[in-house]
């Protein structure tokens, strides 16, 4: 069996294939889903989604390169949205370094305020940290947050990964180390121990190599576990299982039975 630990299902873009893709997910062994927010706007359809897909689970958060349409009091009814939904994770949160993202004053004021719901709420976040990795981490240790979860889609140094995994995090592993050009990850993959990564597609984007143009679904996670267990040297069923485990231990209030 595989999870998906990080696909924005919920986008308009599979608003006419949804649940034939899910049909041909299971066919494929991937039999859970981690569908993270982005937006306010979203909450609502997430929420009706994950109602529908009992294989689903929910993180609700306000995803930092999108802040421009957002308001200070949307935080105020994150702690109630996920209490309502009974969410696994508040997420997807974190900081982005992008060019033309919003300005990084605010992201850090609303990064801070959803690590403190996550707190509150004795919640892992999902992370994203796009050319940030430092300054998260700096933004973790000040608000002592001790509920680690999932760094989205890494791709930092093996000192970077050190830092996030000794603070209760694993690590988000794509379709980038699908490349052969991503040596850097690669080697970062192949010394990690078993137990600090999950998988993760983050479709409808990050396509795997060969895949470029093509629209990413959790079909992929299986390509990604082969390409894991090639770089790591080992069995593609240990992977998937392990992973499954890694998933489920971070993310202590995902219901096992439902899967």
């Amino acid at each position: 069996m595989y999870i998906d630990s990080h696909c924005h299902l919920d986008f308009d873009v599979f608003d006419d294939q949804r649940d034939a893709l899910m049909l041909r997910c299971a066919e494929h062994d991937v039999s859970g889903f981690l569908v993270p927010a982005t937006t306010y706007s979203s909450w609502s359809k997430l929420a009706l989604l994950v109602n529908k897909y009992p294989q689903w689970r929910a993180a609700y958060g306000l995803h930092p390169y999108f802040l421009a349409g957002a308001t200070m009091d949307q935080i105020e009814l994150l702690g109630d949205q996920c209490e309502a939904q009974g969410v696994v994770a508040v997420g997807e949160i974190g900081l982005d370094c992008w060019p033309n993202a919003v300005d990084m004053t605010l992201q850090l004021a609303y990064f801070s305020r959803q690590l403190s719901v996550a707190s509150a709420l004795q919640l892992p976040v999902v992370l994203h940290a796009r050319k940030s990795y430092d300054l998260v981490m700096i933004c973790l240790k000040e608000a002592k947050f001790k509920h680690g979860g999932v760094v989205h889609a890494f791709n930092g140094s093996a000192e970077q990964a050190k830092r996030f995994i000794d603070f209760g995090f694993v690590l988000g592993i794509g379709g980038t180390i699908t490349y052969p050009r991503a040596q850097k990850a690669h080697r970062v993959l192949a010394a990690l121990n078993d137990l600090d990564f999950v998988l993760e597609t983050d479709s409808p984007d990050m396509p795997l190599n060969g895949y470029q143009g093509r629209l990413n679904t959790p079909l992929s996670i299986p390509l990604i576990a082969q390409s894991v267990a090639t770089i790591r040297s080992e069995n593609v069923e240990r992977i998937a299982a392990q992973t499954c485990d890694n998933l489920l231990r971070v993310f202590p209030k995902w219901n096992e039975g439902v899967l």
